[in-house]
């Protein structure tokens, strides 16, 4: 199962693990962690899931979408590597990967 960290915007490291298949919201949510709210459960209509995927990481998850890059308009100071954390699915690949929460979303 990937492990993946978390890393809070006070800079907490957070090292969860999450099945292949949820999504980067999912096993954030259901490990109970701070700075991801998913207001809207995952269905890319809100922006409250944000994460911010730099360096390596961001060249291994697939592109934005075009819902996805609307949606990022609507975050609270997005990011170069802003994405929306219910569209990134999980997988064996992204083991390790490392993302961080902006502080719009601190708890």
């Amino acid at each position: 199962m990937p492990k993946i960290n978390y890393i809070t915007a006070d800079g907490e490291h957070q090292v969860v693990d999450v099945p292949t298949g949820w999504s980067l919201m999912e096993g954030a949510v259901k490990n109970g962690l701070n700075g991801i709210l998913a207001d809207c459960g995952g269905f890319c209509t809100c922006s409250t899931c944000q994460v911010i995927i730099d360096g390596e990481w961001a060249e291994r998850v697939p592109p934005r979408t075009g819902d996805e890059e609307e949606m990022l308009e609507f975050a609270a100071d997005p990011q170069p590597g802003s994405r929306l954390s219910c569209q990134i699915t999980v997988t064996d690949e992204l083991d390790g990967m490392e993302v961080r929460l902006p502080r719009t979303q601190l708890l």
